[in-house]
């Protein structure tokens, strides 16, 4: 192969190479584990014989695709025996990164939390199909199964995921009023505020892996949670004395969130669910060192679907 072509494989792949991280992170729910299914997707890149692909987009899509399913496949496992609540590995986004209103609620904590129960294969179907608008023959190539095994997958893991995504979630705006609120009561010890934005029945989800320590079952209930969020500023948190402690509104995963850092070290990441009326009913509080990489190396990713 010539320098010159050689050199046009690598435009036509890093063209595509911020809508593959998309798929692969939708898929598996890990910065990651997407960053190396995107390198894998390169090195068959590099390898196959490219006179024969038509659609270079379409081409990379199914094999980060399948690579994004296989990897999911062999994590399965892990996921299964992990110490407390899985969440998915956050990162950090802008604004302006996601394209659509949709784009940013296919990447949300909430959404990702969701599709954490789906099959592997499901998974991948939903994410092909109702996010980037994938045709089913389109994704039976990818994932190597039958047309109507993919209708079938698709069909039950849209009902799935219907039938858990949060409801009413309110518009952008309202989530950042919320969500600055909620940083000035809980950085300011004001458990009052905290028990008027929070749901009755809130839940917060606590992932710490084993590494650091996080309850190990989920919190529930309005008093609880305020609770435990207006003694972070007057506790040790994470072996972080209160004074050494930085909090700050960033955007993660496609809406407004909360960055807890040390001198030398992420602590934690907070996002919400808030429904259209204001208040929270879940909060996903992610603070295993493993997982807080992707937004401790300060890259922002773009997740739009095209």
């Amino acid at each position: 192969m010539t320098d010159v072509a050689r050199d046009a494989d690598q435009a036509v792949f890093q063209q595509y190479r911020k809508l593959l991280f998309s798929v692969a992170y939708r898929v598996l729910g890990s910065a990651a584990d997407a960053e190396d299914a995107v390198q894998d997707a390169w090195i068959k890149w590099s390898a196959a014989d490219r006179s024969q692909v038509t659609d270079p987009k379409a081409y990379l899509a199914r094999i980060v695709s399948n690579l994004a399913l296989e990897r999911l496949r062999s994590t399965r496992h892990k996921r299964e025996t992990y110490v407390g609540p899985w969440l998915p590995e956050p990162i950090l986004t802008s604004a302006d990164a996601a394209e659509t209103v949709t784009d940013a609620e296919s990447v949300s904590m909430a959404m990702l939390v969701v599709l954490e129960t789906l099959s592997p294969l499901e998974r991948a179907v939903f994410v092909l199909k109702e996010i980037f608008d994938f045709s089913h023959a389109e994704i039976a190539e990818a994932v190597k199964r039958s047309e109507p095994a993919v209708r079938q997958a698709a069909h039950r893991a849209r009902e799935h995921v219907r039938a858990r995504r949060p409801r009413f979630t309110a518009d952008r705006s309202r989530q950042r009023e919320v969500t600055e609120r909620f940083f000035a009561a809980a950085t300011g010890g004001d458990i009052n505020t905290l028990m008027e934005l929070l749901s009755p029945d809130v839940t917060l989800w606590t992932d710490g892996g084993g590494k650091v320590r996080q309850a190990l079952r989920p919190i529930v209930g309005a008093q609880t949670v305020a609770g435990w969020f207006a003694a972070i500023g007057t506790v040790t948190y994470q072996g972080v004395e209160p004074a050494d402690m930085r909090a700050e509104l960033v955007e993660i995963n496609g809406g407004p969130g909360i960055l807890f850092t040390a001198p030398d070290r992420v602590i934690a990441t907070v996002t919400f669910d808030i429904e259209a009326d204001g208040r929270i009913t879940a909060i996903h509080n992610t603070a295993n060192p493993d997982k807080l990489r992707a937004v401790a190396d300060g890259t922002t990713h773009d997740v739009g679907t095209r």
